[in-house]
């Protein structure tokens, strides 16, 4: 088992992290590791996925949504190919932290045969998630704000 965790905070208030995270249709215009995603977020529900790892063609998965707890947590799993090569359990986690701002944490488990051997996507997907990250933070804290309903 491999797990890779990212975490920013982002000065923004928990609630309008967790609404520009599900603002699923906007993820093209500013989201340079998830380029696309489609699908209702509920537990049960598939979700298409198209993540964009830095160097590497874009892959289409269609992950299963496991949790999804308002202003708190969604999370997915996946698999490479077939169930047991590599699975993922991909999540966000968001925390209120006294300040006022949102501390993000965005990471993935992952299980399998290959995961012992993929050390170099595993760089590249912490750099993805990492790139992910700032993108949603400066959506959060930059002009966006300034003419969007969370303003």
């Amino acid at each position: 088992m491999r797990k890779i965790e990212t975490v920013i905070h982002i000065h923004r208030p928990l609630q309008q992290v967790w609404e520009a995270l599900l603002d699923f249709s906007s993820y093209p215009a500013w989201n340079p590791f998830i380029t696309s995603i489609s699908g209702n977020p509920y537990p049960g529900n598939r979700i298409k996925v198209s993540a964009s790892l830095p160097g590497k063609k874009t892959m289409l998965f269609k992950p299963l949504v496991v949790k999804s707890e308002p202003m708190s947590e969604l999370r997915w799993k996946g698999k490479l190919f077939f169930r047991g090569l590599c699975d993922g359990e991909h999540y966000f986690i968001l925390n209120q932290l006294p300040n006022g701002s949102t501390a993000l944490h965005h990471g993935e488990i992952f299980s399998g045969l290959l995961p012992p051997v993929m050390k170099s996507i595993f760089k590249r997907t912490e750099m993805g998630f990492q790139k992910m990250n700032v993108a949603l933070k400066e959506r959060c804290e930059g002009e966006y704000t300034s003419t969007s309903l969370y303003a």
